[in-house]
């Protein structure tokens, strides 16, 4: 019975017991309180701040990708681009690695991870990516991404933000035009194939004509037909026929000699090729193209880029209002559990001195 009365007194704990060992221990509190608050106001003044640097991008209107489909029509067998065709494309280079590899070496540790080992070089690229973010800020924008770069330096964070959109923006124009010019000079080398064999069927054509206009000659020459006839009679009959025809030594040597001669000495045969002006026109158009696609913009700022007026780390007030809160009950603690195993040293609960 003695026994469990022992235990009895010693498991009863008075709340004013405790607050009384809590005023008596007050100063131990105060101090570990203050110690631990200027830790955390000497880290937050001694820390370097990180600043973070934030841009928007949307899709492109219609009138920045318009010199894109300048003349691509159904006549023109090419097929025009559309705000989101040319909106992925920047998404691809803005979200793709290549991009972020490149800029992390070149411009936010230039020459740092090729210097540093292979461990070490995977251990600060895996550092600095973690600075640069490509995220979808709203769901209920889908087509709207933000582009987030952090750095100790606010003015180096804004410019490093708009540098890196800039360059996904550059990429995204190069590979458009790229593939809008590669379209057009297959095109190109379509009708450059078209229009030489036009004119080579147009020197074989002429070549043959003078063949029959000489033949055509021998025939009238060996009948003394120096004029053609003139026939009354039926108008429908068909005396000098044309050079697929069978009468053409009717047209006399005269017609004959001066149409040899005319085409002997013509100079070219474009003039007389059917078609071969139409292909000529859809071949410069084709080559005009390249020189309209330097006037494009693959994507839009929503809002200005400007450098952040405050650091996102450490947060000042934040860190100094844990510190104090975390002082006073690591102090409070202390003295509780100093105040405890007094207890439990004892027989019955003693107030300290």
């Amino acid at each position: 019975m003695s026994n469990n009365k022992e235990f009895s007194d010693i498991g009863e704990i008075d709340i004013s017991d405790i607050f009384r060992a809590l005023w008596l221990r007050k100063w131990t509190i105060f101090a570990t309180t203050c110690v631990v608050t200027l830790i955390a106001v000497g880290y937050v003044f001694l820390v370097r701040p990180v600043y973070e640097a934030r841009a928007f991008a949307m899709p492109p209107t219609y009138n920045d990708i318009s010199n894109l489909n300048y003349g691509r029509t159904r006549d023109t067998e090419l097929v025009p681009l559309t705000v989101k065709d040319v909106y992925s494309i920047f998404l691809q280079h803005l979200r793709g690695e290549t991009l972020r590899q490149k800029f992390i070496t070149e411009v936010m540790a230039p020459g740092s991870i090729d210097a540093e080992g292979k461990a070490d070089s995977n251990l600060l690229y895996a550092e600095l990516s973690k600075r640069l973010v490509v995220s979808q800020p709203t769901k209920e924008l889908p087509d709207e991404f933000m582009v987030t770069i952090q750095s100790s330096d606010p003015d180096q964070a804004a410019q490093w933000t708009q540098d890196y959109i800039h360059r996904a923006g550059e990429l995204a124009k190069q590979e458009i035009i790229k593939n809008v010019s590669y379209e057009a000079d297959v095109k190109i080398r379509s009708l450059d194939r078209q229009i030489a064999d036009l004119r080579e069927n147009g020197r074989k054509v002429r070549a043959d004509t003078i063949i029959k206009l000489r033949e055509a000659l021998r025939v009238a020459t060996a009948i003394g037909l120096e004029k053609p006839p003139i026939i009354s009679g039926n108008p429908a009959v068909q005396i000098a026929g044309s050079i697929d025809g069978q009468l053409i030594y009717m047209r006399g040597t005269k017609a004959l000699e001066a149409e040899i001669e005319n085409l002997e000495a013509r100079g070219a045969n474009d003039p007389f090729i059917g078609n071969l002006r139409d292909l000529e026109s859809k071949q410069a158009f084709y080559k005009s193209i390249s020189s309209n696609l330097q006037d494009i913009v693959a994507y839009r700022l929503d809002g200005d880029i400007e450098p952040p007026l405050s650091p996102v780390k450490p947060k000042k007030s934040l860190t100094i209002i844990l510190g104090f809160l975390f002082g006073l009950l690591l102090g409070v603690g202390f003295v509780l559990v100093r105040y405890f195993l007094f207890m439990g040293s004892a027989k019955k609960p003693l107030s300290l001195q």
